[in-house]
């Protein structure tokens, strides 16, 4: 019969002055000041799971500039439903990056 590995993490054990990855690339960031534009084109990137594939599929641009987040929705009904939604749309891309990255909404 084959044995099937598996990870205990309280047997596995890191060397002392051994940074994982993760932290490695946070710190990078912040060191380099590129977090803002990180967290930029990570909401860019990732609209469809942000905002759901039905606004995704309708949005021709997205883009963040100087904490304004600018789209062009290609459905006037849609763009309507999004204006009255705007503090909505500002909460969920906040909450999304646990920070304060976006303070309003243009629509183009």
């Amino acid at each position: 019969m084959a044995q099937q590995y598996r990870f205990d993490k309280e047997k596995a054990s890191r060397r002392p002055g051994i940074t994982p990855l993760k932290d490695a690339i946070d710190q990078m960031l912040e060191k380099y000041r590129l977090r803002n534009r990180f967290d930029q084109s990570y909401v860019v990137a990732h609209w469809d799971k942000i905002m759901g594939s039905a606004i995704g599929s309708r949005t021709q641009k997205v883009y963040i500039k100087d904490r304004v987040l600018f789209l062009q929705i290609e459905s006037a009904p849609l763009r309507s439903e999004l204006v009255r939604a705007k503090f909505k749309i500002i909460e969920l891309i906040n909450r999304e990056m646990k920070s304060d990255l976006v303070e309003d909404v243009v629509f183009i």
